[in-house]
Parts: structure tokens; sequence; C-alpha cells
């Protein structure tokens, strides 16, 4: 059995077909002050986390920093970046898959760079950098040595995506979340447990 706290606060129940609800709500009753605390934290989150509207003033994260949105008549892109994001009015109504494209180019080059500095410090040996859409992850990494970031890190600190890059580095060499993982962890970041936090805390900032 298992149980998850989805975004807007449910409380979601996974079990066999054939568990008696007796069972289940015993196991309910048994986790409730967790319940209760996790449906208070996602109910009292920062109201930056809505859904973006697009409009003059709007914050946008990027790199740990909110930027404003600026609605302009003309520019030569649809949207760019100067110490503020300028979006043309007329690409209004494309706005979000702009951003979301902004920010996909803007983490495939901030993350290979990074990739490549912490890859040379250890010796890591890789294949490549994707930038993925994955939501419910923010990187993976498989056998072949090809490393996946989620586009949504490009919004976190410098640190915090330096942690997740970190992180997958390992897991070239450590697969499973083991002793010698976190050691190796450590010591090439020794305040790691800091930035998984931050994640932990703010990622559902993270998205457009």
């Amino acid at each position: 059995m298992a149980l998850q706290i989805t975004e807007n606060a449910t409380l979601v129940v996974k079990a066999p077909i054939d568990v008696d609800e007796k069972v289940i709500w015993n196991i309910i009753q048994k986790h409730r002050d967790w319940i209760e605390k996790r449906m208070r934290e996602i109910e009292s989150r920062d109201t930056r986390a809505l859904p973006k509207e697009f409009v003059d003033g709007e914050g946008f994260l990027y790199l740990g920093r909110y930027y404003k949105l600026h609605i302009v008549e003309s520019q030569d892109t649809p949207l760019k970046f100067e110490n503020g994001f300028y979006l043309l009015r007329s690409a209004l109504p494309e706005a979000k898959k702009l951003f979301i494209e902004w920010y996909k180019k803007a983490a495939y080059e901030k993350i290979t760079e990074r990739v490549s500095w912490w890859a040379q410090k250890r010796g890591f040996k890789y294949n490549k950098v994707n930038i993925t859409n994955a939501q419910k992850r923010w990187a993976s990494c498989c056998s072949k040595g090809i490393l996946n970031f989620s586009w949504r890190l490009i919004m976190a600190p410098l640190s915090v995506i330096d942690y997740v890059v970190v992180h997958e580095l390992v897991h070239l060499e450590e697969k499973r979340h083991n002793e010698a993982f976190w050691t190796k962890v450590k010591m090439l970041m020794t305040d790691y447990i800091k930035y998984e936090n931050w994640l932990k805390k703010n990622g559902h900032l993270l998205n457009v």
C-alpha cells in the first residue's frame, strides 16, 4: 500500500483490490499526522506557484531569481531575455510555449556546461546530456552514460543545479542510493543536503 498527497492537497491511497477497507482506514489513521502536515504544507505554498497569467510585471524564475515580464509592441524575436523577459504582445497566445522553448535552450547550455565542469573535476565519463519534459523527477542517468535533466531545473539557483549534476554523475559509478553513493556526493559537495532540501521545499515553484 502507498499513501500520496497530490499537488492540490488530495490524499490518494493505492492498495491491492482485495484489501479490506478497515485495513486501509487503519493505515490512514496511523499516518494521520503526516497526512495533515503534508496537506498544510501544500496549502500554504507560495502563491507564486499558481499558474502563470503572462501579464506585464509578472515574475519568472531564472537561475534562482525572479525577473519581470514586459509586454512589448515590437522587437526582433517573440521572446527575449535582457535582465528581464520581453514578450511581444502579438505572441501572447503562444506565451507558455515560447517560455518553455526558451527555458529548454537555456537549460541545455547551462547544464551541459556544468556537467562538463564537474566531470573534468572528478574524471567522470559520460556520453551525452539530454533536456527533458520530466515532471516527476529532476534528472536521471542511464547505463549508456546518458544524463537526462528536466528543463525546469534552469529556474533553480546554480548551486542547486550543480547538486543535481553531481548527483547524476555519481550515479555513473554508483547505481543505487547506498552509503558509497552518498559518500561520493559528499566528497564533491559537502553541503549537498542544503540543496536537496531546497528542491524539496521549492520544487513546486519551478514551472510555468
